[in-house]
């Protein structure tokens, strides 16, 4: 699943491609249509189908940010103000491009889900093979609540400190730390991937209990977090599994994880072990991490 260095490197490109355009039209996948008339909702949220690509219509897409593993597309109509929300979910993915031929992996190309033609002539397409992804609009943040519990984001001023009082929550003492670390309303944007990475930077088991780490190595914790998180910002994110930036480009820092998915440390050669904490497939090194 994108983290939030993938889901910036996403933004960082969206940027300049698309922001400032407006949208003449939408078309939804039937898979979309289909799953809706079952009650279901398939990657577009809390509306109908025919009515989202109804009032995307004349959209203007006034800046696009990122805030933990969300894109918000910032849009303006009649001089009112929207929002657009996309979670990419385990393998959503965008490109900008002339035609949907230009999209070159087969694998996105037949997964396209939604099209939105821009009045410059080029396509914003949005895939996703596992179909895990969201499209929600809103009126502003507030009327999709879960969006207003998310962590403050890493980078910013206060944000260790409310990971520490986090911390101190009964509902979080006696979590592994890498749940804790992983729950987007403890730290915005750090998933399975960074989360393993920066414990065994800090030479911590990812089951050690919460409340069997100090203050000192929880503020170390969480520099360790957001300087990994940095450093993959710099290098287009981890391209592992279905991954892409726009257009299917791929990211640099899958060659620079030191435990994510290894056999053997590279520390001191021992192989590595596993186990399921909070649901994700966790790997560390039962030699280095205590």
């Amino acid at each position: 699943m994108p983290e939030l260095p993938e889901v910036e490197g996403v933004v960082r490109a969206l940027v300049p491609a698309v922001e400032g355009k407006t949208i003449l039209k939408v078309e939804l996948s039937d898979t979309i249509y289909s799953s809706f008339g079952l009650g279901k909702q398939c990657i577009v949220k809390n509306i109908e189908p025919n009515l989202f690509e109804e009032v995307m219509q004349g959209m203007n897409i006034q800046s696009i940010t990122r805030r933990s593993k969300y894109i918000y597309f910032h849009l303006e109509k009649n001089q009112e103000n929207f929002l657009f929300v996309n979670h990419l979910g385990m393998t959503g993915a965008w490109f900008v491009v002339q035609n949907l031929s230009d999209i070159t992996e087969e694998k996105f190309r037949k997964h396209v889900h939604a099209i939105f033609t821009l009045e410059s002539g080029e396509l914003l397409v949005y895939s996703d093979i596992r179909r895990f992804g969201e499209l929600r609009f809103v009126k502003k943040v507030e009327d999709h609540p879960p969006l207003l519990l998310m962590a403050p984001e890493p980078f910013e001023k206060g944000a260790c400190e409310f990971f520490l009082e986090k911390c101190e929550l009964t509902k979080y003492q006696n979590k592994p730390i890498k749940e804790v670390i992983m729950d987007g309303q403890v730290i915005s944007g750090c998933g399975n991937i960074y989360a393993t990475e920066a414990l065994f930077k800090m030479g911590i088991h990812p089951a050690r209990k919460t409340n069997r780490i100090s203050k000192k190595r929880k503020i170390e914790l969480f520099e360790a977090i957001r300087t990994i998180l940095k450093e993959s910002i710099e290098m287009g994110g981890s391209t592992i599994s279905d991954y892409r930036n726009i257009n299917g480009e791929a990211g640099g820092m899958q060659d620079r994880l030191k435990m994510y998915g290894k056999k053997t440390c590279p520390q001191c050669n021992t192989a590595t072990k596993s186990l399921i904490i909070g649901g994700r497939t966790s790997v560390y090194c039962p030699k280095c991490q205590h």
